[in-house]
């Protein structure tokens, strides 16, 4: 990669200006005789003169991060829009309303090291009215609109690296306009040996007039994905991702291509099993062989005659049943072949084994595997290149760095609300959340926006009984929005969600050590969301002093088998230390860095 740096025209001129001072420096140090002065300003010119591999840019003070200078973000509950609407589970997830830097601020003190997975989808800055900086949007004519939009990801981004933990993984969106700047800061903040992959989206369809100012231009109809590793070292294997096409609108293109179509026969009576012996595989683990007799076959196309039924009904209807056999190389089929004897086959023969996979997709369980004919052919399942969701079949092709099977119908309505801005398909996001291939992971998304990412990871519970949790955070011009969806799908897919606005404490207003005792109060929230919990949950109580923990005692207030989340200062004596012994109160000590003032200040 060659030398790359961004300076704007006004960034030049301020350059050439402090060239000149240092200059005017120097010359006045030669009169006044100051050797050593010398020596270190003319090594500034040289370093204000070198070229720098990366990014470079002039740097804008941004308001949310000038405010923290004198006012402290704290996380205050909005209880109106608490959601409870999963009895089987007492997580949380968890909504932040406000500027995501502040969130973020107040993240790195509850969850540094421990966020799995990050989707953001940030302002692809276009100029047309999808970027703020400083409550101001950011046009095309800005001298400054690529170092603003720079100096707004660059905080972000540092944080949000913070976040990870040593094996997650940060997926970014992003449009042209952006691009090449964001690889570029991408590289500098996680490292160029951390990047995984740019992915292109195809985000809708090619057809049709430009317009849109892209008339002398070719149609946009990709976006990019950036996946990032916290460390390629730990980072997990990923789970492979598919493109999804229905099965009707699949055989339609294999007739519109002239191509032939091999998932045509169906197995419609696996016959009457009879065990014959067993073998060995290579490891000296038993297979057991069982002959099927009288196990019938048809055509796709002669059950949809016999049935009066569609295609497309066939393969719902026999999804698990139908297969094309293939001469497979493997070291299994031989030692079976061997051990029924080729002179005991004929081409109406069927077989099965039973054995346990020492590898592949079916490692470490039992598994049934069919043959046929003179040869012994394997039956390659229709099922195990397919899926079958909502009474959809779905044929199942790997993709790699392009994705163009993303399902874009209904896009609109999905989550039954309207965003404007660039709404990203539940399909994207469940890819993306079922590339992570652990099913208890925590997923943050700090553009939280319409609320997709969210919206997937409860839905990818559903489907793989996961335990995913998410954080998002986006600022009160979406909210509602991002809200609104969450209500909506809760009737559908139920969900545990908090909801914590944004506040502040004035730092000028408690001198002293009442700072601190100020805080205190608004410790709470910051506990409810690293731990995932819930303080109206009567079985999880939070003491903060001795004077609590004393009351708690005395009224009786203390629940048996509950948590308690205590203040690490608090001092329990021997008496007290057995009756929480005795009601089986696990104690959970509050982690030091929520308290003192200078965890809390930037």
């Amino acid at each position: 990669m060659g030398t790359t740096n961004f300076n704007e025209r006004p960034h030049k001129n301020e350059k050439a200006k402090s060239v000149e001072y240092v200059k005017s420096l120097i010359n006045q140090a030669k009169a006044d005789g100051r050797k050593g002065d010398i020596i270190k300003l003319e090594e500034l010119i040289r370093l204000l003169d070198s070229k720098k591999y990366g990014l470079v840019w002039e740097e804008h003070a941004e308001l949310v991060e000038e405010e923290m200078k004198t006012k402290i973000p704290v996380f205050v509950e909005d209880k109106s829009k608490k959601i409870h609407d999963n009895p089987n589970s007492e997580d949380f997830n968890f909504l932040l309303e406000g500027d995501n830097l502040h969130s973020l601020h107040l993240l790195e003190k509850t969850h540094a090291g421990k966020i799995d997975v990050i989707y953001i989808d940030p302002p692809y800055n276009t100029g047309n009215k999808d970027f703020k900086y400083n409550d101001v949007f950011v046009d095309s004519e800005d001298t400054f609109r690529h170092s603003k939009w720079l100096s707004f990801m660059e905080r972000r981004l540092r944080i949000a690296q913070k976040l990870l933990t040593i094996d997650g993984v940060i997926f970014v969106s992003i449009g042209d306009d952006e691009a090449s700047h964001l690889k570029l800061l991408l590289d500098e903040i996680f490292g160029e040996q951390n990047f995984v992959n740019q992915i292109s989206v195809k985000t809708k369809q090619a057809a049709g007039a430009s317009g849109g100012g892209e008339d002398k231009k070719l149609k946009k109809n990709i976006e990019y994905l950036f996946v990032y590793s916290k460390s390629v070292d730990y980072m997990p294997i990923f789970n492979t991702v598919y493109k999804k096409t229905e099965i009707s609108t699949l055989l339609e293109q294999y007739k519109q291509e002239n191509k032939s179509w091999k998932y045509t026969s169906v197995i419609v009576n696996r016959g009457e099993k009879e065990y014959i012996g067993s073998t060995v595989d290579g490891s000296g683990s038993e297979i057991k062989i069982y002959k099927r007799n009288n196990a019938e076959f048809k055509s796709i196309n002669r059950i949809s005659k016999n049935e009066d039924i569609s295609e497309q009904e066939v393969y719902v209807k026999y999804f698990e049943d139908i297969f094309v056999t293939a001469m497979p190389q493997s070291s299994i089929r031989p030692r079976v072949l061997d051990y029924i004897g080729s002179e005991n086959l004929d081409k109406n023969s069927v077989y099965s084994i039973e054995y346990i996979p020492k590898s592949g997709r079916n490692k470490g369980k039992l598994y049934e595997q069919f043959y046929k004919g003179e040869k012994l052919r394997l039956f390659a399942w229709f099922s195990d290149v397919a899926v079958l969701e909502d009474g959809e079949v779905y044929k199942n092709d790997i993709e790699g760095t392009l994705w163009d099977g993303i399902n874009l119908n209904n896009l609109s309505k999905e989550g039954n609300v309207s965003f404007d801005n660039g709404k990203k398909p539940l399909d994207l996001m469940q890819r993306i959340i079922k590339m992570f291939p652990y099913s208890d992971s925590t997923i943050l998304d700090f553009f939280a926006g319409s609320g997709s990412t969210a919206h997937a990871v409860i839905k990818s519970n559903i489907d793989d009984s996961g335990n995913r949790k998410f954080i998002l955070a986006t600022n009160d011009e979406v909210v509602e929005t991002t809200y609104q969806r969450m209500k909506n799908i809760t009737q559908e897919l139920p969900m545990n969600l908090k909801y914590f606005k944004t506040d502040f404490i004035v730092k000028g207003d408690f001198p002293d050590v009442s700072l601190e005792y100020e805080l205190l109060k608004y410790v709470t929230p910051l506990v409810e969301l690293e731990f995932t919990v819930d303080i109206a949950n009567p079985k999880v109580q939070i003491v903060l002093t001795e004077e609590q923990l004393e009351m708690l005692i005395e009224n009786h207030q203390l629940i048996s088998n509950s948590t308690l989340f205590m203040h690490p200062d608090v001092f329990r004596d021997a008496e007290q230390n057995q009756i929480l012994s005795d009601l089986q109160i696990k104690v959970q000590e509050i982690p030091n860095y929520f308290f003192g003032t200078e965890l809390w200040s930037k």
